[in-house]
């Protein structure tokens, strides 16, 4: 199994865009056959450290991974959180 953590800092003025962002995450559960869960959370601690939306995806394989980036549902959504965020860091590993 391979988990798809990624971190999001958005521009400002960033709730409308973050809501959407969430949105659209969400979304791709049932969308990309790969996708096997999504968990997507917006952050309300907002501490300097704090970066604003999270997600974590799971895939049977990096199969599933690859599958899921170049997907065109995902793809728009990334077009959209490119277009707001700040930042972005990842991290994928196995479990």
């Amino acid at each position: 199994m391979i988990k798809h953590l990624v971190l999001f800092q958005f521009k400002e003025p960033k709730l409308k865009a973050l809501d959407e962002a969430a949105a659209q995450l969400k979304a791709l559960l049932g969308v990309v056959p790969s996708l096997r869960s999504m968990e997507v959370g917006v952050d309300f601690v907002k501490s300097e450290r704090s970066m604003d939306l999270s997600l974590i995806a799971t895939f049977d394989d990096e199969a599933g991974l690859e599958a899921y980036i170049h997907h065109p549902a995902h793809q728009e959504v990334a077009t959209f959180i490119k277009a707001h965020a700040l930042l972005s860091k990842a991290c994928d590993y196995q479990f």
